[in-house]
């Protein structure tokens, strides 16, 4: 009995561990902090394993906020390198708030650059994957409700790590081994599922996988599938892309990373998509600019993915030690401003990523030019009638500020808007067209 009552005094005086997980203030829109393409899937794994198993009090914020709380450790998690100040700003907060509490950050930035975050905030810092909180939650769920806010998507991990070596890309340094799970069917809990696979065809249990996500119900309906990071278009055949579709996933994205030579190999791709049934327009492509193909090149892979008619998920390319970013598109910048390759100009950037962006529009909406002069008028069905149908040159005449998406632009082109960033040429180069071999 004295033993029991021991016990028992020892578990009363005993309080729970306080941690506070903090998302710092990213330059992201607040109604989009939680959304299926950024969630904080990382805090939420962390937080549910330390309340579940650990037995920790957790509350997650974002931004520099005074929680409800006084931690005795403050998590911090960090995004891209380019975005570190927002983590050592989180840091520099919270551990004037809470100087008894223990700092720790980890994410992809600590990940990579650990020394800077040492040396920047002075907090512990967590390299790669919280392999206990991957495990918990990979058997018992991730508690959304930690957002405190309604969720109607589920994060999936099928698979993590990469065996590719693309050396623009982070991933296989920061989860150098591959492992994937043979029962997410059985994990599947809400209608929309969203996978942040590195490479989600890659698993060898896909086709199996695949035909039985199909068939699942959640509240007597289908589930919606999405693939974050697309599909890797050099596994992807006929058969996975009938099964993706059955499986109902959306918005399938494929990357051409590399060379315009590759274009027949990229149409092959689109091709096995579009013969299992998305539309072209529903299709995305990832191009990665600001790197080492030059605007040339990248405006003429613009102008293929017209003549395909898929949309364009343009990828800016920063550094992996790149520690600032300030890009502005209305202001002419410097390399001081933000990470400028060799191969390419301020004028440059900001031309293409204005080009991909009318490239959209134009191929959602199925339009034949973009205005933005026409979009600010209010023209009645048969006026917008004569526009679809109207000669070019007249167009132009009408609407001075027309953009053909099946015409070169560069930002000495007439009318580019950063026509005046620059006084240097920039001619179509001469690239071959591509068949299918």
């Amino acid at each position: 009995m004295v033993v029991k009552m021991r016990r028992s005094a020892k578990s009363a005086s005993r309080r729970k561990k306080r941690v506070l997980l903090v998302v710092p203030d990213f330059p992201i829109p607040a109604k989009r902090r939680i959304m299926h393409n950024f969630a904080p899937i990382g805090l939420l794994k962390i937080g549910t394993y330390l309340r579940d198993a650990r037995g920790c009090e957790v509350e997650l914020v974002f931004g520099e906020k005074n929680p409800s709380i006084n931690p005795d450790e403050v998590w911090i998690t960090s995004l891209f390198t380019y975005w570190s100040e927002y983590v050592h700003r989180s840091a520099r907060y919270y551990g004037a708030l809470f100087p008894n509490a223990r700092i720790r950050i980890g994410g992809i930035y600590a990940s990579l650059m650990p020394d800077s975050v040492r040396k920047e905030t002075g907090g512990d810092v967590h390299v790669g994957v919280y392999s206990a909180a991957e495990r918990w939650c990979g058997r018992y769920g991730v508690d959304y409700s930690l957002l405190k806010e309604h969720v109607d998507f589920q994060i999936l991990h099928g698979m993590r790590g990469c065996f590719r070596r693309c050396e623009f890309c982070g991933t296989w340094k920061i989860e150098p081994r591959e492992t994937f799970d043979s029962n997410i069917p059985g994990k599947v809990s809400m209608n929309h599922v969203v996978f942040y696979d590195n490479n989600f065809l890659r698993n060898p249990h896909i086709r199996e996988m695949l035909k039985d996500l199909s068939n699942i119900k959640v509240n007597d309906r289908h589930v919606v599938y999405e693939s974050q990071s697309g599909f890797d278009g050099r596994i992807l055949d006929q058969e996975l892309a009938f099964l993706l579709k059955r499986a109902r996933f959306v918005n399938p994205r494929i990357a051409w990373d590399n060379s315009y030579s590759d274009a027949y190999k990229i149409e092959k791709q689109i091709r096995f998509l579009t013969t299992a049934g998305y539309k072209p327009r529903d299709i995305y492509v990832f191009v990665l600019y600001n790197w080492d193909y030059d605007f040339n090149t990248l405006e003429n892979k613009r102008l293929k993915c017209w003549e395909w008619g898929v949309q364009i998920s343009d990828c800016r390319f920063r550094p992996l030690n790149q520690l600032y970013d300030s890009f502005n598109s209305r202001r002419r910048q410097t390399s001081a401003n933000y990470y400028i390759h060799s191969n390419w100009k301020d004028e440059e950037v900001k031309q293409f990523r204005a080009n991909v962006r009318k490239h959209n529009i134009c191929a959602r909406h199925k339009f034949r030019f973009h205005s933005t002069i026409l979009e600010q008028m209010r023209l009645s069905k048969r006026r917008a009638k004569e526009f679809r149908v109207m000669p070019r040159s007249e167009v132009r005449r009408i609407l001075s500020d027309a953009w053909f998406p099946d015409e070169f632009h560069g930002p000495s082109t007439p009318g580019s808007k950063f026509g005046n960033l620059s006084s240097e040429n920039h001619p179509k180069s001469s690239i071959p067209q591509c068949s299918i071999a």
